[in-house]
Protein backbone atom coordinates (compact mmCIF):
# COMPACT_ATOMS: atom_id res chain seq x y z
CA UNK A 1 0.00 0.00 0.00
CA UNK A 2 2.82 2.40 0.93
CA UNK A 3 4.65 2.10 -2.63
CA UNK A 4 1.70 1.72 -4.53
CA UNK A 5 -0.19 5.29 -2.89
CA UNK A 6 2.86 7.09 -3.07
CA UNK A 7 3.58 6.19 -6.49
CA UNK A 8 0.32 7.22 -7.73
CA UNK A 9 -0.04 10.41 -5.59
CA UNK A 10 3.21 11.72 -7.67
CA UNK A 11 2.30 10.76 -11.07
CA UNK A 12 -1.06 12.15 -10.52
CA UNK A 13 0.28 15.21 -9.47
CA UNK A 14 3.58 15.43 -11.75
CA UNK A 15 2.65 13.44 -15.18
CA UNK A 16 6.07 13.62 -16.79
CA UNK A 17 7.77 11.60 -13.77
CA UNK A 18 9.37 8.15 -14.85
CA UNK A 19 8.55 6.07 -11.88
CA UNK A 20 9.50 1.97 -11.29
CA UNK A 21 7.43 0.33 -8.67
CA UNK A 22 9.51 -2.27 -7.13
CA UNK A 23 8.27 -5.14 -5.46
CA UNK A 24 9.97 -8.45 -3.84
CA UNK A 25 6.96 -11.05 -4.11
CA UNK A 26 5.30 -12.53 -7.44
CA UNK A 27 2.34 -9.63 -6.76
CA UNK A 28 1.80 -6.62 -4.61
CA UNK A 29 -0.08 -6.74 -1.66
CA UNK A 30 1.76 -10.23 -0.14
CA UNK A 31 2.88 -8.95 2.70
CA UNK A 32 1.47 -6.83 5.26
CA UNK A 33 -1.13 -4.70 2.91
CA UNK A 34 -2.36 -8.50 2.29
CA UNK A 35 -2.92 -9.16 5.99
CA UNK A 36 -4.73 -6.30 7.69
CA UNK A 37 -7.55 -6.51 9.64
CA UNK A 38 -8.96 -4.02 7.48
CA UNK A 39 -10.70 -1.18 9.54
CA UNK A 40 -10.67 2.83 10.12
CA UNK A 41 -10.95 3.48 13.25
CA UNK A 42 -10.26 7.27 14.21
CA UNK A 43 -7.91 6.70 17.48
CA UNK A 44 -5.83 4.21 16.12
CA UNK A 45 -2.14 4.61 16.61
CA UNK A 46 -2.38 7.29 18.92
CA UNK A 47 -3.19 11.60 19.14
CA UNK A 48 -0.55 12.25 16.31
CA UNK A 49 -2.21 9.36 13.95
CA UNK A 50 -5.51 11.10 14.19
CA UNK A 51 -4.60 13.88 11.79
CA UNK A 52 -3.54 11.35 9.39
CA UNK A 53 -6.69 9.17 9.83
CA UNK A 54 -9.14 12.04 9.85
CA UNK A 55 -7.79 13.43 6.81
CA UNK A 56 -7.45 10.36 4.57
CA UNK A 57 -11.42 9.72 5.83
CA UNK A 58 -13.13 12.03 3.21
CA UNK A 59 -10.62 10.30 0.39
CA UNK A 60 -11.93 6.84 1.35
CA UNK A 61 -15.55 7.31 2.15
CA UNK A 62 -16.22 8.99 -1.75
CA UNK A 63 -14.12 6.28 -3.12
CA UNK A 64 -16.32 3.76 -1.30
CA UNK A 65 -14.04 2.38 0.34
CA UNK A 66 -15.96 2.63 3.75
CA UNK A 67 -18.67 0.51 5.38
CA UNK A 68 -19.65 2.27 9.11
CA UNK A 69 -19.58 -0.77 11.55
CA UNK A 70 -18.98 1.50 14.55
CA UNK A 71 -16.04 0.92 17.71
CA UNK A 72 -16.15 0.07 20.94
CA UNK A 73 -13.48 0.53 23.07
CA UNK A 74 -14.75 -1.81 26.33
CA UNK A 75 -13.35 -2.59 29.88
CA UNK A 76 -14.26 -3.62 33.32
CA UNK A 77 -15.61 -1.62 36.33
CA UNK A 78 -11.56 -1.85 37.75
CA UNK A 79 -10.79 -0.20 34.47
CA UNK A 80 -12.37 3.63 35.13
CA UNK A 81 -8.66 5.04 35.04
CA UNK A 82 -8.26 3.69 31.39
CA UNK A 83 -11.05 5.12 30.08
CA UNK A 84 -10.13 8.51 31.98
CA UNK A 85 -7.08 8.39 30.30
CA UNK A 86 -8.15 7.85 27.07
CA UNK A 87 -10.71 10.86 27.12
CA UNK A 88 -8.15 12.85 28.09
CA UNK A 89 -5.70 11.62 25.41
CA UNK A 90 -7.98 11.99 22.24
CA UNK A 91 -10.08 14.77 23.89
CA UNK A 92 -8.76 17.90 21.98
CA UNK A 93 -7.69 15.41 18.67
CA UNK A 94 -11.01 15.64 16.67
CA UNK A 95 -12.17 11.64 17.25
CA UNK A 96 -15.84 11.34 17.32
CA UNK A 97 -16.51 9.20 20.51
CA UNK A 98 -18.18 9.27 23.63
CA UNK A 99 -18.44 7.23 26.59
CA UNK A 100 -21.28 4.58 27.22
CA UNK A 101 -22.49 2.64 30.23
CA UNK A 102 -23.52 -1.28 29.91
CA UNK A 103 -26.75 -0.66 28.91
CA UNK A 104 -26.16 0.64 25.72
CA UNK A 105 -23.38 -1.82 25.34
CA UNK A 106 -25.17 -4.98 25.47
CA UNK A 107 -27.24 -3.10 23.00
CA UNK A 108 -23.96 -3.73 20.49
CA UNK A 109 -22.32 -7.06 22.06
CA UNK A 110 -24.92 -10.14 22.59
CA UNK A 111 -23.99 -12.14 25.32
CA UNK A 112 -21.56 -9.95 26.70
CA UNK A 113 -20.19 -11.28 29.98
CA UNK A 114 -21.11 -9.11 33.69
CA UNK A 115 -18.06 -7.82 34.19
CA UNK A 116 -17.43 -5.74 31.38
CA UNK A 117 -19.34 -2.33 32.45
CA UNK A 118 -18.54 0.66 30.34
CA UNK A 119 -17.10 1.55 26.41
CA UNK A 120 -15.92 4.31 23.97
CA UNK A 121 -18.34 4.36 21.51
CA UNK A 122 -16.93 5.15 18.40
CA UNK A 123 -19.75 5.70 15.49
CA UNK A 124 -17.85 6.32 12.80
CA UNK A 125 -15.68 3.19 12.48
CA UNK A 126 -15.90 1.41 9.44
CA UNK A 127 -14.62 -1.66 7.72
CA UNK A 128 -12.23 -1.13 4.88
CA UNK A 129 -11.98 -2.55 1.36
CA UNK A 130 -8.03 -2.95 1.66
CA UNK A 131 -7.75 -4.83 -1.54
CA UNK A 132 -9.96 -2.38 -3.79
CA UNK A 133 -8.13 0.89 -2.67
CA UNK A 134 -4.69 -1.23 -3.19
CA UNK A 135 -5.79 -2.28 -6.98
CA UNK A 136 -7.01 1.13 -7.18
CA UNK A 137 -3.85 2.94 -6.36
CA UNK A 138 -2.20 0.24 -8.36
CA UNK A 139 -4.56 1.18 -11.52
CA UNK A 140 -4.02 4.87 -11.02
CA UNK A 141 -0.45 4.62 -10.92
CA UNK A 142 -0.10 2.28 -14.07
CA UNK A 143 -2.41 4.83 -16.46
CA UNK A 144 -0.02 7.34 -15.51
CA UNK A 145 2.99 5.65 -16.26
CA UNK A 146 4.19 3.87 -13.16
CA UNK A 147 6.24 0.36 -14.32
CA UNK A 148 5.45 -2.63 -11.77
CA UNK A 149 8.82 -4.87 -11.42
CA UNK A 150 7.64 -7.93 -9.35
CA UNK A 151 10.26 -10.54 -8.23
CA UNK A 152 12.57 -7.77 -8.06
CA UNK A 153 14.39 -8.69 -4.83
CA UNK A 154 16.98 -5.68 -3.81
CA UNK A 155 20.45 -6.78 -2.81
CA UNK A 156 22.84 -3.56 -3.92
CA UNK A 157 22.14 0.19 -3.49
CA UNK A 158 24.81 2.44 -4.80
CA UNK A 159 25.15 6.14 -5.48
CA UNK A 160 27.62 7.47 -8.10
CA UNK A 161 27.74 10.53 -10.05
CA UNK A 162 24.39 12.15 -8.97
CA UNK A 163 22.24 8.57 -9.52
CA UNK A 164 21.45 5.50 -7.75
CA UNK A 165 21.84 2.01 -9.04
CA UNK A 166 19.79 -0.47 -7.63
CA UNK A 167 20.10 -4.33 -8.25
CA UNK A 168 18.15 -7.29 -7.78
CA UNK A 169 19.08 -10.43 -6.72
CA UNK A 170 17.98 -11.97 -10.21
CA UNK A 171 20.60 -9.57 -11.70
CA UNK A 172 18.00 -6.38 -13.01
CA UNK A 173 18.69 -3.57 -12.32
CA UNK A 174 17.96 0.28 -12.95
CA UNK A 175 19.20 3.91 -12.54
CA UNK A 176 17.57 6.53 -10.81
CA UNK A 177 17.66 10.28 -9.55
CA UNK A 178 15.92 9.40 -6.20
CA UNK A 179 14.70 6.36 -4.20
CA UNK A 180 11.61 5.94 -2.08
CA UNK A 181 12.33 3.30 0.80
CA UNK A 182 8.38 1.61 1.27
CA UNK A 183 9.87 -1.42 2.29
CA UNK A 184 7.98 -2.00 5.66
CA UNK A 185 9.50 -4.10 7.81
CA UNK A 186 12.62 -4.17 5.15
CA UNK A 187 13.03 -0.47 5.23
CA UNK A 188 16.56 -0.56 7.96
CA UNK A 189 17.86 -3.37 5.69
CA UNK A 190 17.19 -0.78 2.24
CA UNK A 191 19.09 2.31 4.22
CA UNK A 192 22.14 0.03 4.90
CA UNK A 193 21.95 -0.69 1.49
CA UNK A 194 21.96 2.70 0.58
CA UNK A 195 25.43 3.12 3.13
CA UNK A 196 22.85 5.56 5.30
CA UNK A 197 21.81 5.02 8.42
CA UNK A 198 19.23 2.81 10.09
CA UNK A 199 16.20 4.26 11.93
CA UNK A 200 15.18 1.56 13.63
CA UNK A 201 12.24 0.35 12.23
CA UNK A 202 11.57 -2.80 13.89
CA UNK A 203 9.46 -5.11 12.79
CA UNK A 204 6.69 -6.50 15.52
CA UNK A 205 4.28 -9.70 14.57
CA UNK A 206 0.47 -8.94 15.02
CA UNK A 207 -1.74 -12.55 14.69
CA UNK A 208 -5.65 -12.89 13.72
CA UNK A 209 -7.67 -16.03 13.39
CA UNK A 210 -10.67 -16.85 12.25
CA UNK A 211 -13.67 -18.86 14.05
CA UNK A 212 -16.88 -19.82 13.90
CA UNK A 213 -18.89 -19.10 17.10
CA UNK A 214 -22.47 -20.32 18.14
CA UNK A 215 -24.09 -18.24 17.99
CA UNK A 216 -23.17 -16.46 15.45
CA UNK A 217 -22.11 -13.24 15.58
CA UNK A 218 -24.31 -10.51 14.59
CA UNK A 219 -23.35 -8.97 11.03
CA UNK A 220 -23.72 -5.38 12.10
CA UNK A 221 -21.73 -5.79 15.22
CA UNK A 222 -19.34 -3.63 16.16
CA UNK A 223 -15.76 -3.31 16.03
CA UNK A 224 -15.13 -4.70 19.76
CA UNK A 225 -11.07 -3.61 21.18
CA UNK A 226 -10.64 -4.12 24.92
CA UNK A 227 -9.17 -0.52 26.83
CA UNK A 228 -5.89 -1.92 28.08
CA UNK A 229 -5.15 -2.97 24.24
CA UNK A 230 -5.36 -6.93 25.03
CA UNK A 231 -7.46 -8.08 21.97
CA UNK A 232 -9.77 -7.19 19.22
CA UNK A 233 -12.58 -8.97 17.74
CA UNK A 234 -15.07 -8.32 14.37
CA UNK A 235 -17.42 -9.76 12.42
CA UNK A 236 -16.62 -11.30 9.07
CA UNK A 237 -18.93 -13.04 6.47
CA UNK A 238 -21.04 -14.90 9.62
CA UNK A 239 -17.64 -15.75 11.16
CA UNK A 240 -15.33 -14.10 14.20
CA UNK A 241 -11.83 -11.88 13.25
CA UNK A 242 -9.94 -12.53 16.80
CA UNK A 243 -6.51 -10.78 17.26
CA UNK A 244 -4.64 -11.02 20.74
CA UNK A 245 -3.04 -7.65 19.96
CA UNK A 246 -0.11 -8.99 20.27
CA UNK A 247 3.25 -7.28 19.21
CA UNK A 248 5.99 -9.77 18.85
CA UNK A 249 9.50 -8.88 18.09
CA UNK A 250 10.55 -9.93 14.66
CA UNK A 251 12.95 -10.04 12.00
CA UNK A 252 12.02 -8.82 8.31
CA UNK A 253 10.00 -11.96 6.94
CA UNK A 254 6.99 -14.47 5.89
CA UNK A 255 5.51 -13.66 9.13
CA UNK A 256 3.04 -17.25 10.38
CA UNK A 257 1.07 -17.48 13.50
CA UNK A 258 2.35 -18.93 16.57
CA UNK A 259 0.35 -21.59 18.34
CA UNK A 260 0.60 -19.72 21.66
CA UNK A 261 -0.62 -16.70 20.48
CA UNK A 262 -3.84 -18.10 18.69
CA UNK A 263 -4.62 -19.58 21.55
CA UNK A 264 -4.19 -16.30 23.79
CA UNK A 265 -6.83 -14.54 21.09
CA UNK A 266 -9.25 -17.23 21.36
CA UNK A 267 -9.26 -17.78 25.27
CA UNK A 268 -9.43 -13.68 25.44
CA UNK A 269 -12.24 -13.39 23.40
CA UNK A 270 -14.12 -16.29 26.09
CA UNK A 271 -13.60 -14.16 28.82
CA UNK A 272 -15.46 -11.68 26.78
CA UNK A 273 -18.86 -12.87 25.66
CA UNK A 274 -20.63 -16.10 25.93
CA UNK A 275 -20.55 -17.70 23.10
CA UNK A 276 -19.15 -20.96 21.92
CA UNK A 277 -16.01 -20.65 20.03
CA UNK A 278 -15.39 -23.46 17.34
CA UNK A 279 -12.32 -24.52 15.30
CA UNK A 280 -9.82 -22.37 13.88
CA UNK A 281 -10.70 -22.06 10.09
CA UNK A 282 -7.94 -19.21 8.97
CA UNK A 283 -5.03 -17.82 10.72
CA UNK A 284 -2.27 -15.35 9.79
CA UNK A 285 0.14 -13.03 10.76
CA UNK A 286 1.66 -10.00 9.37
CA UNK A 287 4.54 -7.34 10.43
CA UNK A 288 3.51 -4.02 11.87
CA UNK A 289 6.73 -1.97 11.64
CA UNK A 290 7.38 0.66 13.86
CA UNK A 291 9.94 3.72 14.63
CA UNK A 292 11.30 4.13 18.56
CA UNK A 293 8.43 7.12 18.84
CA UNK A 294 6.15 5.01 16.82
CA UNK A 295 5.10 7.22 14.41
CA UNK A 296 5.96 6.97 10.53
CA UNK A 297 8.61 8.41 8.72
CA UNK A 298 8.07 10.46 5.89
CA UNK A 299 10.64 12.56 4.39
CA UNK A 300 14.15 12.79 2.80
CA UNK A 301 16.80 11.23 4.71
CA UNK A 302 18.49 13.77 6.62
CA UNK A 303 22.24 12.66 5.26
CA UNK A 304 21.01 12.32 1.34
CA UNK A 305 17.78 14.09 0.63
CA UNK A 306 17.43 11.95 -2.72
CA UNK A 307 17.09 8.79 -0.77
CA UNK A 308 12.99 9.43 0.89
CA UNK A 309 11.29 7.27 3.41
CA UNK A 310 8.09 6.11 3.68
CA UNK A 311 7.80 3.60 6.34
CA UNK A 312 7.08 2.91 10.37
CA UNK A 313 3.59 3.12 9.52
CA UNK A 314 2.92 0.52 12.38
CA UNK A 315 -0.71 -1.34 12.03
CA UNK A 316 -2.58 1.79 10.66
CA UNK A 317 -0.77 2.49 7.40
CA UNK A 318 -3.80 1.57 5.18
CA UNK A 319 -6.13 3.89 6.99
CA UNK A 320 -4.02 6.71 6.53
CA UNK A 321 -2.78 6.01 3.21
CA UNK A 322 -4.20 8.73 1.38
CA UNK A 323 -3.11 11.70 3.00
CA UNK A 324 0.34 10.26 4.03
CA UNK A 325 0.73 9.54 0.46
CA UNK A 326 -0.32 12.87 -1.15
CA UNK A 327 1.40 14.96 1.87
CA UNK A 328 4.46 13.51 0.83
CA UNK A 329 3.94 13.49 -2.40
CA UNK A 330 3.26 17.62 -2.10
CA UNK A 331 6.73 18.06 -0.38
CA UNK A 332 9.06 15.98 -2.76
CA UNK A 333 7.60 17.96 -5.74
CA UNK A 334 7.61 21.20 -3.84
CA UNK A 335 3.86 21.74 -4.04
CA UNK A 336 1.79 23.34 -1.45
CA UNK A 337 -0.86 21.54 0.39
CA UNK A 338 -4.47 21.07 -0.77
CA UNK A 339 -7.75 21.02 1.25
CA UNK A 340 -6.89 17.34 2.19
CA UNK A 341 -3.23 17.67 3.44
CA UNK A 342 -4.20 21.72 5.24
CA UNK A 343 -4.30 20.54 8.58
CA UNK A 344 -1.06 17.68 8.62
CA UNK A 345 2.26 18.77 10.14
CA UNK A 346 4.36 17.28 7.96
CA UNK A 347 7.62 17.96 10.50
CA UNK A 348 6.01 15.23 13.05
CA UNK A 349 6.95 12.89 10.58
CA UNK A 350 10.18 13.91 8.98
CA UNK A 351 13.12 11.82 9.22
CA UNK A 352 15.00 14.17 11.15
CA UNK A 353 13.07 14.42 14.57
CA UNK A 354 15.01 14.59 17.62
CA UNK A 355 13.59 11.29 18.01
CA UNK A 356 15.25 9.27 15.56
CA UNK A 357 18.27 11.68 15.07
CA UNK A 358 19.06 12.82 18.83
Amino acid sequence: MAGASLAAELVRLAPNLKIALLEAEDHPGYHSTGRSAAFWEQCYGGPQIVPLTLASGQYLREGGYLNRRGGLYIGREQDGDAFDRFERRFGDSGATFERIGRDRLTAFVPGLRDDWREAIWQPDCADIDVAGLHQDYLALGRRGGVELRTRFRVVAIDRSDKEWSVRSEGGMSLKARNVVNAAGAWADDVARMAGLRALGIAPLRRTVVQVRTDPAPPADMPLVLDINGRFYFKPESGRLWISPHDEVPSDPCDAAPEEMDIATGVERVLNVVEWHLGGVERRWAGLRSFAPDRLPVYGPDPQETTFVWFAGQGGFGIQTAPAAARMTAQRLLGLPRDEMTSSLQPATYDPSRPALTG
